[in-house]
């Protein structure tokens, strides 16, 4: 059982080791389709935020004109209120006063929460200016990662091309097991052509070779004979002692 589990276990790595480099290879052909993407998708929830923060400063928008109403409403009454007072009439003042009471309890009621929705759209305003900032940044930032993959990629084949290693048909590689190749069958011929000498005499051949020159030693003698001949020469042409 432990040999199967093992077999299965390093079948396993080689299976997923495999699907790696497969998706390295998807990866690396959809790098630049995959980042431009990204900025999209990043647009898209920007767009997604935009439309909420619409809908939290409309809601804003409409608490704050109802509130503004009923605070135009109190000033109304108020002046409704006065104008009684100055034609004398006092029981028409208290019921604009009365009025303006009502008003004044909206414009209570109403100001926390007007307050508590401009809170939320001033800081919704500002962090949908930081996020389209953050996708501006992101954008350029796409843009830089494109161009130093693609630069990567060119010095990574340059180098392997330099090296003679990568792909199956790396022409530099495929020269250099050329060479190889005929160094190989250089190394064959010397072979075969050192074991056809291998049984001749060496020495008698040496000896029929020494048939046809001359020897360093036979020279000598020669120069030795010709350097004294002008002596023996002398010799012979000198009259006998005593003769006349």
């Amino acid at each position: 059982m432990a040999f199967f589990s093992d077999i299965f276990s390093r079948a396993g790595r080689v299976a997923r080791g495999q699907a790696n480099q497969g998706m390295g290879k998807i990866e690396d052909a959809t790098f630049e389709a995959t980042v431009r993407q990204t900025v999209v998708d990043m647009k898209t929830e920007l767009n997604n935020v935009v439309r909420s923060s619409a809908m939290a400063m409309s809601n804003y928008n409409q608490l704050d004109a109802e509130y503004q109403k009923y605070v135009r409403q109190s000033a109304d009454w108020k002046a409704r209120a006065g104008q009684a007072l100055d034609a004398g009439n006092e029981d028409l003042a208290k019921k604009a006063l009365a009025k303006k009471a009502e008003s004044d309890k909206q414009v209570t009621s109403l100001q926390l929460s007007v307050d508590q929705a401009q809170k939320a759209s001033e800081s919704l305003k500002t962090q949908v200016g930081a996020l389209k900032q953050k996708i501006d940044e992101g954008e350029r930032t796409a843009t830089t990662l494109v161009a130093r993959k693609n630069a990567a990629m060119a010095q990574r084949k340059v180098s392997e091309a330099l090296a003679g290693v990568g792909k199956a048909d790396n022409a530099f590689a495929t020269l250099a097991s050329f060479e190889q190749s005929v160094s190989k069958e250089e190394a064959t011929a010397k072979a075969f052509e050192q074991l056809a000498g291998a049984g001749k005499d060496d020495d008698l051949e040496a000896q029929f070779a020494q048939l046809g020159g001359h020897s360093v030693d036979s020279e000598l003698e020669a120069l030795k004979r010709e350097r004294a001949l002008p002596s023996v020469e002398i010799q012979k042409s000198l009259p006998p002692a005593g003769g006349r």
